[in-house]
């Protein structure tokens, strides 16, 4: 049976990535046929994709293959990534030329990020690691790792020291270079660090933490926003006018929604109307066929009292659909007062 992937080892985690780390478990010639069938664009979207991995853990490993269907046993060993990795398969695949070409672009473009070589970190290893920082360093970290990481660690501290953090990530602004290094060098006695280029880094404000939020549970999203409330009540409204939360699917435009609908099962979106407001269940209704309304209802009905857990993950999971349709261009979702459109 295949392994079920783990939420919080690919919370947030593109598809780019995910498809890399896939590339990276098969053989070489395994790998150079899957490339060959790629587009130019794609072949170097995905090569300097894998390039940016250092070494992936046989647990994220494991969860990727598992999302992607495969019946593999367990224990995978770690998985190594890189430019050297990236210089292979293409030379694999496209030959020693082509290679040279798209590696020369990778180099040029290719800049590792602050913080880069936690990205692939286990979420509970890397909140452990953070937890005895100094809450402003932590936010300065949290603040470059990828938002699903960072909602994930965001989500394993103690609540006080949740808002806390989200308040410094909210409120920085741009970072000495040299500053990041130095924090940097106390962090690799433990873990590998990467210099940092340019004269100040633009690493905090509201978006970051705004994404962080976004890919939280809904119960780690209460008590941030909560926390925020005490500390810094403006900042919290403006962080809640920039978010899309469930309620707010009556926004979308009706085609959008048709498109959301497309994509969740049956059961996420029964679990998710538990509790809503009529405005909301009849928006997701009508935007079905008859059929399917009356099956939807149905499915409602025969579900009974369901666990408030249970209600919010699949909440979280619908909304997790229309930010992936958002960030692939297939829908804008509008903000504050704005309509949502499907592109």
């Amino acid at each position: 049976m295949s392994p079920s992937p783990a939420p919080n080892l690919l919370a947030g985690m593109s598809t780019r990535r995910k498809a890399a780390i896939l590339v990276m478990q098969l053989d070489r010639e395994e790998s150079a046929r899957v490339l060959a069938r790629l587009s130019d664009t794609e072949l170097e979207d995905l090569s300097a994709e894998i390039a940016r991995i250092g070494t992936v853990s046989g647990d994220v490993a494991n969860a990727v293959l598992g999302e992607f269907g495969n019946k593999i046993a367990s224990g995978l060993s770690d998985t190594r990534g890189g430019m050297d990795l990236a210089r292979e398969l293409l030379t694999a695949t496209v030959g020693e030329e082509r290679t040279d070409e798209i590696m020369d672009k990778l180099s040029e473009a290719f800049v590792e990020l602050p913080f880069a070589f936690m990205q692939n970190l286990d979420a509970r290893q890397l909140t452990s690691f953070l937890s005895d920082e100094h809450p402003q360093t932590i936010a300065l970290v949290l603040a470059h790792l990828h938002a699903g990481l960072a909602s994930a660690v965001l989500a394993g501290l103690l609540p006080d020291l949740q808002a806390d953090v989200a308040h410094r990530i909210a409120v920085m602004d741009r970072t000495s270079p040299e500053l990041i290094r130095r924090i940097e060098s106390v962090l690799e006695r433990r873990l590998s660090s990467l210099g940092v280029a340019g004269d100040l880094s633009a690493v905090g404000g509201l978006q970051p933490l705004v994404d962080i939020i976004n890919r939280a549970d809904r119960g780690t999203e209460k008590l941030l926003l909560e926390g925020l409330d005490k500390l810094d009540p403006e900042l919290a409204e403006q962080v809640r006018s920039k978010m899309f939360m469930f309620e707010d699917i009556v926004t979308l435009d009706d085609r959008a929604i048709q498109l959301v609908l497309r994509q969740v099962q049956v059961t996420d979106i029964a679990a998710a109307l538990k509790g809503v407001s009529e405005r909301v269940r009849n928006k997701i209704m009508q935007n079905m066929s008859e059929r399917a309304a009356l099956d939807l209802a149905e499915e409602i009905d025969v579900m009974g009292p369901v666990r408030l857990h249970v209600v919010e993950e699949a909440q979280a999971s619908v909304v997790r659909v229309i930010r992936e349709l958002e960030e692939t261009g297939q829908i804008i979702v509008g903000r504050g007062e704005e309509d949502a459109f499907v592109a």
